[in-house]
């Protein structure tokens, strides 16, 4: 039976993302939280391979308790079960500490649920925005990764093997690949679905796994928290806005790039190489 895990984040909303001009870091109380949309996107093109080829979802993530919400939403969704792994010893985690408590996550979920054939992260988070973590559990994990996935082509459930298309900056990239095998969604991955009634209905009454370092006997403390995180963010601020001046064109089409153009020649162009146009005349 096929085994998808989605790893999931609850992120500020990034419309309303500030940052803290004393203490450089994301204000966090009185924004509203969301799931982040890559991982949502992932959870998407779980839920397609779980109605096309049979089997569960388990969506998993780590933060503070009120990310149990988000984990209800993936519910709503349709995902079969959601672990919230949360603990004090937890908070200041780096993408380092974050990937190895997400692993040992995914290992648990195996001995719980069975062997995990497929797990979804987003590209990146709206927070962090580094795209390290997914890569980290794969290696963590000793598996498969394929990133930047725009496309499942195809899932061939006797021979475990996968087909995907990856956006690459130059072109699209075809990979055949043996599960198990991470993959970070894009969001031309697919289209996330709305949570029908009876999905919310069950969202509404299902209450999450929380699991806690307690719940992993075996888990190195020196590697998770702010001392498993070498990272060390030494400044953050948001840029100043500067106000810029602007100008209406008025006539057809044609008059405007006329006069946009003319105006281009005579200040924009001078000013960034020097020109002298009563030097060299307008035709130059």
């Amino acid at each position: 039976m096929l085994h998808i895990v989605v790893s999931v984040k609850q992120v500020p909303d990034s419309r309303e993302i500030r940052i803290d001009p004393k203490t450089s870091t994301l204000v966090r109380i009185g924004v509203p939280a969301i799931v982040n949309f890559y991982d949502l996107h992932g959870l998407e093109e779980a839920l397609v391979l779980k109605e096309k080829y049979g089997g569960r979802v388990t969506v998993i993530s780590m933060g503070p308790p009120p990310a149990e919400k988000a984990l209800k939403q993936c519910i709503s969704l349709g995902a079969d079960e959601a672990v919230l792994i949360t603990d004090r010893a937890f908070a200041g985690a780096d993408t380092l500490a974050t990937s190895y408590v997400l692993a040992e996550a995914i290992k648990k979920v195996e001995e719980t649920w069975g062997p995990v054939d497929i797990v979804f992260t987003g590209k990146q988070t709206l927070d962090g925005d580094t795209g390290q973590v997914g890569p980290g559990i794969a290696c963590r994990l000793d598996i498969e990764q394929l990133t930047y996935v725009s496309k499942v082509t195809g899932y061939n459930g006797e021979t475990k093997r996968v087909t995907v298309q990856r956006k690459l900056e130059d072109g699209v990239e075809v990979v055949e690949t043996k599960t198990p095998v991470l993959m970070t969604a894009l969001k031309e991955l697919n289209k996330p679905r709305r949570a029908p009634m009876p999905g919310m209905l069950r969202a509404a009454q299902y209450k999450p796994i929380v699991w806690t370092t307690a719940d992993f006997p075996n888990l190195d403390r020196s590697k998770i928290g702010l001392k498993g995180s070498p990272t060390i963010v030494g400044k953050t601020w948001v840029p100043e806005i500067k106000a810029a001046d602007t100008q209406m064109l008025d006539g057809d089409t044609k008059v405007k790039v006329g006069t946009l153009f003319d105006k281009i020649w005579e200040t924009e162009l001078p000013a960034r190489f020097g020109w002298d146009h009563a030097a060299n005349g307008k035709g130059a």
